[in-house]
């Protein structure tokens, strides 16, 4: 049976599965400052870091879950994940860094850091957007928060813009999940495997390369 939390609810420092995440992504290029555009982002055999100020999400879902992929050196990869998702979300201030390691011809480490949505009148702005994180930190208030759902039930049939599981992922359908209807995190940093998105549209966009390590936090 599921625990319902009516009204809000505040934890400091929440658990990592309890809490949801936000990631942006290096690859999406200038085209997402653009418009919007439908995003998918990973890093094959690497994890990345993201920082932002403020991530405001609707209809926010969580279950347990495995990233797939492979390691730099092209093996079969698996991590376990917490994947969390928001039919719609803005985020603030969003920095977002993944350095790639012993590249050849001398360069040694280079990183890549991202920053967008620096206006808080003009936020990074996502749709059905998914995150398989592996750690984050941030202030989270829920509202409407339901503990202990069933992960194939997440999709409330009471409500047309409720997001389930991520079609095509891996997920015990009987296992841990929550959902609630809004979520607000502030200071949020987190590390993660990957990231998609039905839309992602990335305000005052900033793409630049550093020699050596430079990340978000």
């Amino acid at each position: 049976m599921s625990s319902q939390v009516r009204g809000g609810t505040r934890w400091k420092r929440f658990a990592l599965v309890m809490v949801p995440s936000v990631v942006a992504t290096a690859a999406v290029g200038v085209g997402l400052a653009q418009g919007a555009l439908a995003a998918s982002f990973s890093v094959s055999g690497q994890s990345f870091k993201v920082s932002t100020d403020t991530l405001v999400g609707e209809n926010f879902v969580q279950y347990g879950s495995v990233a797939v992929g492979k390691d730099l050196n092209g093996k079969a990869a698996a991590h376990p994940v917490a994947v969390s998702g928001f039919s719609k979300a803005t985020i603030t201030n969003m920095c977002q860094s993944v350095v790639t390691p012993n590249l050849p011809f001398g360069l040694g480490s280079v990183s890549l850091e991202l920053n967008a949505g620096t206006d808080p009148k003009k936020p990074v702005e996502a749709t059905n957007l998914y995150l398989d994180i592996s750690q984050l930190d941030a202030d989270a208030y829920f509202e409407k928060l339901d503990i202990g759902v069933a992960a194939g039930s997440l999709k409330d049939p009471n409500n047309p813009e409720s997001i389930g599981i991520q079609p095509g992922t891996q997920a015990n359908p009987n296992g841990f999940s929550q959902r609630a209807d809004r979520a607000t995190l502030t200071g949020v940093e987190q590390t993660a495997w990957a990231t998609t998105a039905g839309t992602f549209k990335l305000s005052n966009l900033s793409l630049k390369l550093h020699k050596g390590v430079k990340e978000c936090f």
